[in-house]
């Protein structure tokens, strides 16, 4: 609890905010340490930029070649846009303001998500950004974007986003709170450092997700799909004994060429072929969770762009939502039913074994095609259309059980997957590394912060005294 003047309320409160939470103890303590260091204003060494919605009438386009850098795509590490939705060069002109550059820092202040910090580290002439993120860009050479990025990750710039949002159902944190944010100034030494770790780590990022980009080469390679090229032919014509009698779908989406042509393409594979439930075990079975036992909880949000998970929820099992019933194990694979997130696949890893996910995952595990080859494989186009073709129905399209089971895969060859799985483990022991280097850079910015504290307390004794 605490206890404070009506002076004390009112100090940098311009929202004339009375609520208990905006004065928890960690926010005042957070902020009194850093106003004790030297440090800038925001509003003073930095441009605070919201981004952009789409005007109206202007929808992400295939065509497109600009991406539109979106929330998920700011995951307190290095800013993703390979998988961004694209927009045309026409609608990025209405809003090149918003254009995104090199060490622009970037910040989530929307949703669930507010708080999520990433750095860009990537060099595009035409990149635009969500409104539900603002860019972070120094005035002057005196503020390192890196330092800059790394303290909002630390439990002090974290504890400054926290304190500031407002709202319950849909969360925001306004542009006005960002610009009264306060940076310490720290030693130039240290801020050298930080750049460098920052360096490592975007090196081991990047080399990363090369191996995992060799790793899906070669399954296409296997497959015959490098250079695999689609039919344009927009016209498919079925008889209802083909059609509806066969399937019970008399939606035309269903029908496309495209999906014929590559579930024929993997019917001819040189290694065969078969249905998934012939291949892997599905784990479908809910686990009631007990009230008094704590979970590591996974949901879409928490899968990362390279099949890794990359958080969960530490909650009660009384406090879980009700589509926490699916326990996974390590190993298993954990595939998006839900149509706008197919690609939301991961491996789970040791460290969240008998951890509960969301009934919106499929859990599948194999005798006959390893982890990493099935993670490959399902994130690969291929499987991505076929999985899109199986969705069904209205208000939220997902694909069914039975539907799943019946998807063909290809047999792929055991030396094929020893290769993949070996590039897919180099890949993941190098984002490791990515990481932990990240939570150095900001182990050593928050122990600077706490030496300067336990200093300025130290001279506040002497003065007493």
């Amino acid at each position: 609890m605490s206890v404070l003047l009506l002076s004390e309320v009112q100090k940098d409160n311009f929202t004339a905010r009375i609520d208990s939470e905006f004065f928890m103890k960690k926010y005042l303590f957070s902020d009194e340490i850093i106003a004790n260091m030297e440090h800038y204003d925001f509003e003073s060494v930095l441009d605070v930029k919201g981004g952009k919605r789409l005007p109206e009438g202007h929808l992400f386009v295939e065509s497109g070649n600009i991406p539109y850098i979106r929330a998920e795509d700011i995951k307190n590490g290095f800013v993703q846009y390979e998988n961004s939705p694209l927009i045309s060069l026409n609608t990025h002109n209405e809003i090149k303001q918003y254009q995104t550059n090199y060490n622009d820092v970037l910040l989530t202040i929307v949703g669930n998500s507010i708080g999520d910090v990433g750095i860009v580290k990537f060099n595009l002439n035409k990149c635009n950004l969500t409104e539900n993120a603002v860019k972070l860009v120094p005035k002057n050479s005196d503020v390192n974007s890196d330092v800059l990025f790394v303290f909002l990750l630390t439990k002090y710039g974290q504890n400054f986003i926290e304190r500031n949002k407002v709202g319950t159902a849909q969360p925001k944190l306004s542009i006005e709170r960002i610009r009264k944010f306060k940076f310490p100034k720290l030693n130039e030494k240290l801020q050298s450092d930080i750049s460098e770790i920052i360096s490592q780590s975007f090196h081991f990022n990047e080399f990363s997700k090369q191996k995992y980009t060799e790793a899906e080469t070669l399954l296409l390679e296997h497959l015959g799909l490098k250079d695999f090229q689609v039919a344009c032919n927009p016209v498919n014509i079925k008889s209802l004994k083909e059609s509806f009698l066969q399937t019970g779908r008399l939606d035309a989406e269903f029908y496309q060429p495209v999906y014929e042509q590559l579930e024929n393409f993997i019917k001819a594979h040189s290694n065969g072929f078969e249905k998934l439930g012939k291949v892997c075990h599905l784990k479908d079975t809910n686990y009631t969770p007990k009230d008094d036992q704590e979970y590591d909880y996974i949901e879409l949000s928490n899968i990362g762009k390279s099949g890794e998970i990359t958080g969960s929820t530490r909650a009660l099992g009384a406090e879980l939502p009700s589509r926490a019933r699916r326990k996974v194990q390590t190993n298993d694979v954990m595939i998006s039913s839900i149509e706008g997130s197919l690609q939301s696949c991961a491996i789970v890893s040791p460290q969240y074994d008998n951890a509960l996910c969301s009934t919106g995952f499929y859990v599948l595990s194999s005798d006959v095609i390893n982890a990493e080859t099935l993670l490959v494989l399902f994130k690969s186009d291929l499987m991505q259309q076929i999985l899109k073709k199986n969705c069904s129905g209205t208000i939220l399209t997902a694909i069914n059980k039975d539907e799943l089971l019946n998807i063909p895969l290809p047999i792929i060859a055991p030396k094929i997957q020893t290769q993949i799985a070996e590039f897919v483990r180099q890949s993941n022991e190098l984002r490791k590394q990515a990481t932990q280097l990240l939570a150095q850079a900001k182990y050593s910015v928050e122990a600077e912060i706490e030496q300067s504290a336990l200093q300025e307390r130290e001279r506040e004794r002497e003065r007493g005294l």
